[in-house]
């Protein structure tokens, strides 16, 4: 399994509430979680397939932005 981080434009709750379905069924992600108080408000994934490509898609299909760390 893979840890993959990224800094993103995940502000609060409801902006989370908007990206969990996407995540929630993208196939290959095991566990997610974003960091709201972070400065960056850092998003981590867990994954066994999926590349940082394919998580900065989807979330950009939620029109929030994600760049890796």
């Amino acid at each position: 399994m893979k840890t993959l981080k990224f800094k993103t434009n995940i502000e609060c709750s409801n902006c989370e509430a908007r990206v969990k379905p996407f995540l929630d069924k993208k196939e290959g992600i095991i566990s997610w979680q974003v960091d709201t108080n972070d400065a960056d408000k850092i998003l981590t994934v867990e994954t066994e397939t999926l590349g940082a490509k394919d998580i900065i898609k989807t979330i950009k299909r939620t029109g929030f932005v994600a760049e890796e760390i």
